[in-house]
């Protein structure tokens, strides 16, 4: 259950640079903030609950990289931000790290 709470703690940490990126959007700025803010609060708790069965450097690592690496494709997806093979490479290389972090902690 522990890595269920992770993987819903990093899709809520991908929720609140959105909401703050939102804000800045006409019309947004109150629906982006309480979006933000929501989505930290949850993100937040649901680690607190991952932390008891699951090693904080593990823990932390997957969670602020489910969220980088969300951010980083909503961006491109929602905000033409860039996508550039440098780019794309820095974050697979991001998704390798978390998916061992998974299988390290299934081998313990």
């Amino acid at each position: 259950m522990a890595w269920a709470y992770l993987l819903l703690a990093g899709l809520m940490e991908i929720g609140w640079p959105l909401g703050f990126r939102l804000s800045q959007l006409p019309g947004w700025r109150v629906p982006g903030i309480a979006l933000a803010a929501a989505c930290l609060a949850l993100s937040t708790v649901l680690l607190w609950f991952a932390q008891k069965a699951i090693p904080i450097g593990t823990a932390y690592a997957v969670w602020t990289g489910i969220g980088a690496v969300g951010v980083f494709i909503f961006g491109i997806l929602l905000f033409g931000e860039p996508r550039n093979t440098l780019r794309v490479a820095s974050a697979a290389c991001i998704l390798v790290g978390i998916i061992g972090l998974k299988l390290a902690d299934g081998a313990a």
